[in-house]
């Protein structure tokens, strides 16, 4: 895997203080995507351990709310092993902090066994994360008063409680910028 950018101290991409995590590679080509460069699975720098472990120990900080994982398209079957030990790592060392994963796939396309996104590492990321933005941007529903997403498809999604539930449950996030 490769990645695009890593933010320290990003207020934009979840809620509080994040790491925030661009990786490379998608295949949704989304029109007017804010980061056509990371469709390339080769862009940006290699992903290794030593990039992981600085992910890590950025997460100690007392400030630091979680992780966010963008791309790029972190759910891509190529990238899941990748984020899946990443994910799992962020859950052991800090069980307190929050993780949120923006993907084009949406939930259900996720959990379907027989689509193009769903892989045996697939689940287990799913049960890491507490927040999932799902769907692709659409141009067409490009709407700047949303929060944490750019249209008006897309969802912040509870996953664990969804997972717990069998059945969707949306974000508090979920509501409009006041303004």
């Amino acid at each position: 895997m490769h990645y695009a950018k890593i933010f320290y101290c990003d207020i934009a991409n979840g809620a509080g203080v994040r790491t925030a995590l661009f990786v490379s590679g998608c295949t949704h080509h989304c029109k007017e995507c804010f980061n056509p460069e990371t469709w390339d699975f080769d862009y940006g720098e290699k992903y290794t351990s030593d990039i992981e472990d600085t992910l890590i120990k950025s997460l100690a900080f007392s400030y630091v709310d979680g992780l966010s994982i963008l791309g790029g398209e972190p759910m891509e079957i190529a990238n899941q092993p990748y984020i899946r030990r990443l994910v799992e790592r962020v859950t052991d060392t800090y069980p307190n902090k929050t993780i949120w994963l923006y993907s084009g796939y949406t939930y259900e396309e996720l959990l379907d066994d027989g689509s193009v996104c769903h892989c045996e590492h697939t689940l287990p990321i799913l049960k890491c994360i507490d927040i999932l933005v799902d769907g692709e941007f659409m141009i067409d529903k490009k709407n700047i008063s949303l929060r944490f997403r750019g249209s008006e498809n897309q969802r912040l999604i509870c996953v664990k409680e969804s997972l717990e539930n069998n059945s969707i449950v949306l974000s508090e996030y979920m509501k409009t910028v006041k303004g």
